[in-house]
C-alpha cells in the first residue's frame, strides 16, 4: 500500500483543490470541476477557484463535511465494458463504485470509456492520481485492440507515428501487429476515446479494446469484474517511477 505520506493529514492552508484531493475526494482536476458546479462550499460560502481552506475551516461537498481521508487505497480493477468510470449516476449507468461497493470512499483514476474492458486504477489519494494523469509525464498505458478489418503494414505505421484528431496529431506510439485484426499499442497520452477515434480516422472501426496495463500495473490474474489492492512492490516501484528515480522496473 503506498503510504508515502498521511493524505488525510491537511496541518496547513492551502488550495481548496488541493485540499478535496489531500481529505481522498479526488483529483486536483476533478475538484475543479466541483467547485466550478457550485457543490463546494468554505463556511457556508460558495468555494471559488484559488480559495484556500485548513483544519479549522467546515468544508463540505453537497451539502455533507469532507471528512479525513481513511487509509490510503489503491486497487487494481478489471473492468468489464458496460461500466462507467464515474462516482455519480448518470441516467441508469451503473458506475465502477456502485459495482465494487467498496467499503473505502474511492474515485477512479483517468477513465476507461463504457465500451472498453481491463484496468482500472481506482484510489483514495488525489495527488497520486494527479501524479498518474500528469500527460507531461509520458506514464505508459498499454492495450490489446482487436477490429473490424485486417490489420496491415500502413496502418501500424500511421498509428504509431501520430493520427490527426480532435484538433491535434497524437504522440507517436508503440504499436505491434499481434494477429490478423488484433494489435497491441502503447499510449503515453489520454485523449478522450483516443485509440478508437484513431482508428477511426484511418477507416478502422474497433470490435474490443481492453488496457492490460498502466505503468509498472498488470492486469495478470485479475479476471474480469475482480479487483486486488496494490502489493506493496508494486506501490514501491510505482512511487520510484513517479519520482523520476532510477531502477524502476516494469
Amino acid at each position: 500500500m503506498i503510504v508515502k505520506k498521511k493524505t488525510g493529514s491537511v496541518p496547513e492552508k492551502m488550495r481548496i483543490n488541493k485540499y478535496l484531493a489531500a481529505r481522498g475526494v479526488c483529483s486536483r482536476r476533478e475538484a475543479d470541476v466541483l467547485i466550478d458546479a457550485g457543490r463546494v462550499t468554505i463556511n457556508g460560502r460558495t468555494a471559488v477557484k484559488g480559495d484556500q481552506a485548513g483544519e479549522e475551516d467546515l468544508v463540505m461537498l453537497d451539502g455533507k463535511p469532507v471528512r479525513q481521508a481513511d487509509r490510503p487505497v489503491l486497487l487494481l480493477f478489471n473492468k468489464p465494458a458496460g461500466i462507467v468510470c464515474s462516482t455519480k449516476r448518470q441516467k441508469k449507468e451503473v458506475t465502477v463504485t456502485e459495482y465494487l461497493r467498496y467499503p473505502v470512499r474511492i474515485f477512479p483514476v483517468g477513465r476507461l470509456d463504457k465500451d472498453s474492458e481491463g484496468l482500472l486504477l481506482l484510489t483514495n489519494q488525489g495527488e497520486l492520481s494527479d501524479r498518474i494523469l500528469r500527460g507531461s509525464n509520458y506514464h505508459e498505458k498499454e492495450y490489446v485492440v482487436t477490429v473490424n478489418r485486417p490489420v496491415t503494414e500502413a496502418f501500424v505505421t500511421a498509428m504509431a507515428s501520430g493520427v490527426p484528431i480532435l484538433d491535434t496529431v497524437t504522440r507517436p506510439c508503440k504499436v505491434v501487429r499481434t494477429g490478423e485484426k488484433t494489435f497491441r499499442i502503447i499510449l503515453t497520452q489520454g485523449l478522450n476515446r483516443q485509440i478508437r477515434r484513431m482508428c477511426e480516422a484511418l477507416g478502422y472501426r474497433v470490435t474490443n479494446l481492453r488496457r492490460i496495463r498502466i505503468m509498472n500495473l498488470h492486469l495478470d490474474g485479475l479476471s474480469t469484474g475482480q479487483y486486488r489492492e496494490a502489493s506493496p512492490e508494486e506501490s514501491e516501484v510505482l512511487l520510484r517511477m513517479l519520482d523520476g528515480r532510477k531502477g524502476a522496473e516494469r
